[in-house]
């Protein structure tokens, strides 16, 4: 070493910090057990730091993966920079196949690209999105990098790249605002930052839920949270935005049923994502059967040459109502063969992060991933994973290695979201710009104010009816059928007919 016992001292101390310096690779923070005690019960977003310094996967920069898949195509979105009140859905988005060698030659603007797949759209007026890639298919022939993920390190042995989503964008690739049915999420950044606009399950109401685009596992906002049009979603000032921004080498766990609204703000980004089961992944399912049920039954039968693009891309067709009440009977019956999974509501209304998981190695977007519907099949998912009693828990150690994501009208020096150290300096705590609607000091009502809110384009600003205006629509009616707490009441009901 340096051969001074307190530069020696210093530096390893410094090393500890900074896992990128290659050093101490296997000193954590957290063990695997108490960050998985922490995973599993937190209910609010945090971001973990100095947990994955010796993970390979830290170096899966967008160059470096180009090399890795050697000139595989793979499918980008593309979508206008510009902000508009609408969200930008991906039923709105144009679709390319190109190479990451092609997409980084997009984002330098080199001559190459007037001729190949990004021709067409304009660097400084479009972005690119290549989300939601399963690792074990774009890297099928390459089992091996799976193991570049570790997510035992978070207490989940076993779980690694086959189990992990690649996301790969360029400044301004976003996701529209949702929340997803199912799990909690983990997001490690690995290049380029991205902010997150996160808003707990009970800003429910205030979001205007929508499933149309409909997508399996997801309940989209009709709202564009980087631009709200609050004249037609005045709710909107009533949520409370947490926000933050994600650095390479951090790791985010977005709890189960929170919304978010993700971008891109460097040139550049790479993030790598699992879901984690919860029990309460069955009630969900149930959930979400009944919900595919009614979607493509009232949409099906809407005529075609309405022009409504309904059926979100990931999803690969409108599935016959045959179909659907077996996905409904499935979903009930592997509700009743986890008898763990009728306590976790009870136990913690927590949030999800995006996707359906069927079985351990089959995700939501079956169009991709090539699911066929035995090998998803609902009875092949083994009871998620438990939760862990709330007397049990120690005191969240919030702190350097565990930052808790505040809402944005709190103060920065709210105990746990103390000054950042030299070790998680990266991390921002998006205070600026003001909040959306009062500060909070007590817990916002829950989320019944209506059950059904009156189309957006029905108020007038004062909120009453305006009979002059256009009559309701299929959406509007579907709107209210499929609320989510319209959802989850139907569901209950089937679920105590079938205990019968």
């Amino acid at each position: 070493m340096l051969g001074c016992p307190m530069l020696d001292w210093l530096v390893l101390h410094h090393m500890s910090y900074h896992p990128h310096l290659g050093k101490s690779e296997d000193v954590k923070p957290f063990t695997p057990e108490k960050t998985k005690e922490i995973v599993m019960s937190l209910q609010q977003p945090a971001v973990f730091c100095n947990m994955v310094g010796d993970w390979p996967a830290l170096h899966w920069n967008a160059k470096y993966l180009s090399q890795v898949l050697s000139g595989k195509e793979i499918q980008f979105r593309i979508g206008l920079k510009t902000v508009d009140l609408v969200p930008q859905f991906e039923t709105k988005c144009s679709y390319v196949k190109a190479t990451l060698e092609e997409f980084l030659a997009w984002t330098c603007g080199q001559p190459s690209c007037l001729s190949g797949p990004f021709s067409s759209y304009e660097y400084s007026k479009h972005w690119a999105y290549a989300d939601y890639k399963y690792i074990a298919r774009i890297f099928e022939d390459k089992p091996e990098i799976f193991q570049d993920i570790r997510w035992s390190d978070f207490g989940f042995p076993g779980r690694c790249g086959r189990e992990s989503t690649l996301w790969i964008g360029s400044e301004g690739a976003n996701t529209p605002c949702h929340l997803d049915s199912y799990g909690c999420n983990l997001v490690l950044q690995v290049q380029g930052r991205k902010r997150w606009h996160l808003f707990p399950p009970g800003d429910t109401s205030f979001l205007y839920p929508t499933r149309i685009p409909y997508e399996e596992s997801s309940v989209f906002s009709k709202v564009n949270v980087a631009n709200p049009d609050l004249k037609h979603f005045p709710q909107f000032k009533n949520t409370t935005a947490h926000v933050v921004t994600l650095s390479p080498g951090q790791v985010l766990l977005v709890p189960r049923h929170w919304w978010h609204y993700v971008e891109s703000i460097d040139p550049i980004t790479v993030s790598i994502n699992s879901w984690i089961e919860l029990d309460a992944d069955h009630e969900a399912r149930v959930e979400e059967a009944v919900t595919r049920m009614l979607v493509c039954a009232i949409k099906s039968a809407e005529n075609p040459s309405d022009g409504d693009l309904w059926l979100n891309p990931t999803e690969v067709e409108a599935t016959s109502h045959e179909i659907n009440l077996q996905y409904l009977n499935k979903a009930v019956s592997a509700y009743f063969q986890c008898p763990r999974a009728g306590v976790l509501e009870q136990a913690r209304p927590c949030s999800a992060a995006a996707e359906q998981r069927m079985s351990p190695s089959c995700k939501r977007k079956k169009g991709e991933v090539g699911c066929e519907s035995e090998s998803c099949s609902l009875l092949t998912h083994e009871c998620g994973f438990s939760t862990f009693p709330a007397e049990n828990l120690q005191r969240i150690p919030f702190g350097p290695h565990l930052i808790q994501v505040l809402p944005q009208s709190q103060e920065r020096s709210s105990v746990g979201a103390v000054a950042v150290g030299s070790d998680s300096r990266d991390l921002l705590h998006e205070n600026e710009g003001g909040h959306f609607g009062k500060l909070h000091c007590a817990r916002k009502q829950l989320v019944i104010s209506n059950d059904c809110e009156t189309p957006a384009y029905q108020m007038d600003s004062d909120s009453s009816p305006n009979a002059s205006q256009a009559a309701l629509s299929t959406n509007d009616l579907l709107d209210c059928l499929v609320n989510p707490r319209v959802i989850s009441l139907v569901a209950q009901l089937l679920l105590d007919r079938a205990r019968v």
